[in-house]
């Protein structure tokens, strides 16, 4: 009888132990709330055109899969071995056994995230990659692998991933065959050879100039964030999306004053002396899916693109908004978060304008400052190493408001809301966007701005836990901080962007007390987008 009681509550105590684990998932998959992305209006869309969006679909989930292989490894054999249905759903959020957020494996027989992903060896070390002798070392597009020697090797994406990028560039061709924009053809026959070759500047010149369509991808390597090592291999990601030409027409009016926006930069005039192509352009789209890097963790409202800094100086770049994810994040976390976290008075400045705003000039900025040093002709980013995508972020979120600010000033933004409107919703904006935590590129850039603000009195916390804003003095350290990063970019000081990054990336107790009060609100992390067909 006393080994039958024992037996019981033996199973009673694993039965509660697999609850709570099963729990644990289920509290993780809740932070990021599932929004339906309705099946957009195709009214106008040719039959031809429908097609095409069915090819850039399929194009979509190959890269997908490069992705998986790009971050992780296997995705088919890891997703089987999850037994548990909430862990396992946890894990294609995250597109790995790591949490994005903390940084940290949550399932069991991973060790902690390696912060070259898989696009080096395990083993490699800084050191060993410097005195690694083959240049294409350097390129965003080559992994780092060990031949049967042990030696380094360098290999290009396009025959690491050759069975994907095949049908990757045939599902372009097909769709190239069918559309009947000059344009469009061009640049997907041009996408489809780029992706053959890791060529890239020839497509990016043709995705410029296609600007009478009103659908579009953008498809292939482009962001470094995840290379948390040395800061410069690329993870594919795939958009596709349909053009809300009203808003395009209006904004079209900010891509001719880069120049001036550039001139406007709150630091010394030798470290504006890059000018932006005259064939810059912004565009307003609504979201129809995501795949890879796009759909990894926190999903994407905005883009600046091409990274290529040679594009970038002889054609320009495309700002990219997404209006129905950005409307979503505004409406399930951002507007929560200043709800609950700023005082009374603070609190109807929250304006889903202003976010619009902040973040369009957010993805403006990616594409102001400098590309190169000024002291040697570096590229930003080979000087900054794996530094120079969080203090990307910093420079871009910051000097995204600043500009917003000053053309409040002058009244020049085609909607009502004023300067403290674009302040505050920033403010809470950064508060949300510390939760995605010392993992994530953009949870450290947040992290930093708001202790920056905070060794400058921008706020006051109080011990109620709500935030009070001193405008002008928010607006002023704001500008000192776009100085110090446009700084340290342009003269490719890595001792100081070290410095910098370790003395403000570190989050506080405030942020600890946040991020719980924001929880037991249940107010999201981030959004899983569900596209609707």
């Amino acid at each position: 009888m006393k080994k039958i009681v024992i037996l019981a509550a033996a199973a009673v105590m694993l039965t509660t132990a697999c609850e709570q684990k099963k729990s644990q998932f289920a509290k993780k998959t809740e932070q990021y709330a599932v929004v339906d992305i309705q099946a957009p209006d195709l009214g106008g869309i040719s039959d031809n055109g429908k097609e095409v969006l069915n090819l850039y679909r399929f194009a979509a989930d190959e890269v997908d899969a490069i992705y998986w292989e790009q971050y992780f490894g296997d995705k088919q054999q890891f997703i089987n071995s999850i037994a548990d249905a909430d862990a396992k759903a946890y894990a294609l959020i995250n597109y790995g056994p790591w949490d994005r957020i903390s940084g940290e494996p949550f399932v069991d027989g991973y060790s902690k995230r390696q912060p070259g992903a898989n696009f080096y060896p395990a083993d490699m070390t800084a050191d060993e990659f410097r005195q690694f002798g083959n240049p294409d070392k350097e390129s965003p597009y080559t992994l780092i692998r060990r031949k049967a020697d042990g030696q380094l090797d360098a290999v290009w994406y396009h025959d690491a991933y050759k069975t994907h990028i095949d049908k990757i560039a045939n599902y372009l061709t097909a769709a190239a065959d069918i559309t009947i924009k000059p344009s469009v053809k061009k640049y997907l026959q041009a996408k489809a050879d780029a992706l053959r070759t890791d060529n890239y500047y020839e497509s990016s010149i043709a995705w410029l100039d296609m600007t009478d369509s009103k659908m579009d991808i953008v498809i292939g390597p482009n962001e470094s964030t995840d290379d948390q090592l040395l800061g410069k291999k690329r993870s594919y990601e795939a958009y596709v999306m349909l053009k809300n030409e009203a808003q395009t027409d209006k904004m079209q009016q900010f891509a001719a004053r880069l120049g001036e926006f550039q001139a406007d930069l709150p630091c010394a005039d030798e470290y504006k002396q890059f000018q932006p192509g005259t064939g810059s352009n912004i565009f307003s789209y609504d979201a129809i899916y995501y795949a890879g890097r796009a759909n990894a963790g926190v999903k994407v409202i905005a883009l600046n693109l091409p990274f290529d800094t040679d594009v970038q100086r002889d054609k320009g770049t495309r700002t990219i908004l997404f209006e129905n994810i950005i409307r979503n994040k505004f409406n399930y976390i951002v507007a929560p978060t200043g709800n609950l976290l700023l005082d009374a008075d603070y609190k109807e400045h929250i304006s889903q304008e202003a976010f619009f705003w902040n973040t369009a000039f957010r993805e403006i900025a990616h594409g102001l400052g400098v590309k190169k040093t000024v002291t040697d002709g570096t590229d930003v980013q080979s000087a900054l190493a794996a530094n120079a995508p969080v203090l990307e972020e910093v420079k871009a979120n910051v000097v995204g408001v600043y500009l917003v600010g000053t053309l409040q000033k002058h009244f020049d933004l085609p909607n009502i809301f004023t300067k403290e409107d674009a302040l505050a919703t920033f403010f809470a904006s950064t508060i949300r966007s510390e939760r995605y935590g010392e993992g994530s590129t953009l949870g450290r850039a947040n992290i930093m701005i708001y202790n920056y603000l905070k060794d400058n009195a921008a706020f006051h916390r109080s011990v109620s836990g709500t935030y009070s804003i001193d405008f002008a003095k928010m607006e002023s350290a704001l500008a000192r901080l776009a100085a110090q990063i446009l700084e340290i970019q342009a003269t490719g000081n890595l001792q100081k962007a070290n410095e910098f990054v370790a003395k403000y990336s570190k989050p506080d107790d405030n942020l600890t007390a946040d991020i719980k009060n924001l929880r037991l609100e249940n107010i999201p992390v981030d959004i899983q987008l569900n596209f609707k067909k």
